[in-house]
């Protein structure tokens, strides 16, 4: 979930430049119609050293979707899911997206039917 005027502690060029390796990874992600897990990805990421449990991921990954959503490719950030459990994404994301203006009564209905529509904007390309 993005938040206001937070302030993520890192240099902006690398906070931007650690988004796109995000993008990246979740665009190939959605290409392939699957999922990733919060540690997998930022496992791969290099420009910032985020933790899976890390609070600034939420905000980070609220930025990614927000701006994503703004042009036109959806909510992309609903292929990044939790371990274990229900293997979805957290509460954050789903905050996100009513902020974003969807509404929905059933949480798990609504992260298939967005989970589908990012993975068919990026099978298609």
């Amino acid at each position: 979930m993005e938040k206001e005027n937070f302030n993520h502690g890192f240099d902006n060029a690398c906070w931007e430049h650690a988004k796109g390796e995000a993008r990246k990874i979740m665009y190939q992600v959605a290409k392939n119609r699957g999922t990733i897990a919060y540690s997998e990805l930022v496992a791969r990421i290099h420009s910032i050293d985020l933790q899976a449990h890390d609070p600034r991921l939420d905000h980070f990954l609220g930025e990614i979707a927000s701006e994503d959503d703004s042009s036109g490719l959806g909510l992309t950030t609903v292929v990044v899911v939790h371990k274990t459990d229900e293997q979805q994404p957290g509460s954050g994301f789903f905050e996100l997206a009513e902020s974003r203006g969807r509404e929905f009564q059933d949480q798990t209905a609504f992260w298939i039917e967005e989970l589908n529509r990012v993975h068919d904007q990026w099978s298609a390309h």
